[in-house]
């Protein structure tokens, strides 16, 4: 299979329930090939990729998706946390992309009373439109709870974050969602081809649209813009807060996002982090827990020269700006006078790239740490790494755990 794509590889797994695919493996550190058989069954996801006490009586439930189920594993994880102690609950909903609407009003159904609006959906043709109710008894409408969101929530994450923002019911920790606020409706076509029509609006208790984008407002060339701040409208929640419409969810305690380097995401997306955790995993068969794994000094640089022999190139945007700085200064007539100075400019450049290994030993050593952590325990292990780290959910357990910062981001005064 080497040197196929994905889709290719997955095209030749796949099969109907129940037939055998045997497979012939060549793992890192094994002598011989791994020889498997696979029965084959339908592949079910799971929504709630991981759910713990954190911080002494933290309960933190991940939910990653909203396919069928997702209500039923939150709420089964928020029962089974409570009994395992936890007097206080994290839902993380971070680059959660959302999914099926009635799986997320029946999570929000969870922390609130029965009968409540959830959202509701409003479009050009009044007989579409329709309002959700939370229609069964909550589970849990007093412990206190925090929602940690990001530029990466949309759509059923927005409404289910919206809605306990809007009673009231949980504070929102991170940063502005994504704002996808509309509603697709499918239309079959011929050659087994769907059209996806925007059809409405979603629209949360306080009566906010979440969409960010304004396409009933292009540009000349077709593009479109956020709504500007002038245009936004202000609601109120249920306590009197003032909360704003037009762009995605603000959360009521911002944490700065903290983007990784060029060099991490390159070293990510190129496959040596991935590749390098499977090494070492082989190397270090001794490695019985990852909860508090740590690289030493000597791990990294071992690191450092795997990475030299692979003849690995960091790139920076700078570097491609500079590039075309030369090819623009190249047609100019006065190039030759500052040819000197580009060069120049050009090597420091180059020379500053090189360092962007020790210049970000840290935040290359985490991520490394944490595939590593995903290599030996998969999900569950490399979350119980990364929260010991994770800047949100240590600000969200602060205010959980003083209920008087607590009630005040919850106040309207």
């Amino acid at each position: 299979m080497e040197g196929k794509s994905t889709s290719e590889v997955s095209t030749l797994l796949k099969g109907k329930p129940s037939t055998e695919v045997k497979l012939v493996v060549r793992r890192a550190g094994q002598p011989q090939d791994i020889t498997l058989q696979i029965n084959r069954q339908k592949i079910k996801l799971t929504n709630v990729v991981y759910k713990g006490i954190v911080q002494n009586d933290i309960g933190y439930i991940k939910l990653d998706d909203f396919t069928p189920g997702a209500s039923k594993e939150v709420e089964e994880a928020v029962i089974e946390l409570k009994k395992a102690g936890a007097k206080k609950l994290i839902l993380d909903l971070r680059d959660n992309p959302g999914g099926l609407l009635y799986e997320a009003v029946n999570i929000v159904n969870l922390f609130i009373p029965k009968g409540l609006e959830v959202v509701s959906t409003k479009g050009k043709v009044k007989d579409w439109n329709k309002t959700y109710f939370s229609l069964n008894n909550p589970i849990d409408t007093t412990t206190p709870l925090a929602v940690l969101t990001s530029g990466g929530s949309a759509s059923a994450s927005e409404i289910v974050a919206g809605a306990l923002q809007d009673y009231d019911r949980a504070i929102l920790v991170g940063q502005r969602t994504f704002g996808k606020g509309l509603v697709q409706t499918t239309r079959p076509l011929s050659y087994n081809a769907q059209l996806k029509v925007t059809t409405a609006k979603y629209y949360i208790p306080s009566g906010r649209c979440i969409q960010a984008l304004d396409y009933s407002h292009r540009n000349a060339d077709g593009s479109v813009d956020k709504f500007a701040d002038s245009l936004k409208s202000e609601f109120l929640t249920k306590g009197g807060r003032k909360v704003y419409d037009g762009g995605g969810l603000d959360p009521d305690l911002v944490i700065k996002n903290e983007y990784l380097s060029p060099a991490s995401v390159q070293l990510i997306t190129s496959g040596y982090i991935f590749d390098y955790a499977t090494l070492y995993c082989a190397q270090h068969p001794e490695l019985n827990s990852t909860q508090n794994f740590k690289l030493s000094d000597e791990d990294y640089k071992k690191f450092g020269e795997w990475l030299a022999g692979k003849k690995f190139v960091f790139s920076s945007e700078l570097e491609e700006q500079m590039k075309e700085l030369v090819e623009v200064a190249k047609k100019e007539r006065t190039y030759g006078e500052i040819q000197g100075q580009l060069s120049a400019l050009k090597n420091q450049i180059e020379l500053n790239r090189s360092k962007d290994l020790s210049r970000y030993k840290d935040e290359i050593a985490k991520v490394l740490e944490e595939e590593i952590a995903f290599h030996f325990g998969l999900i569950k292990a490399q979350t119980e790494l990364s929260i010991k780290s994770d800047n949100e959910l240590k600000e969200a357990a602060k205010y959980l755990h003083d209920s008087l910062q607590y009630r005040t981001l919850l106040s309207s005064k």
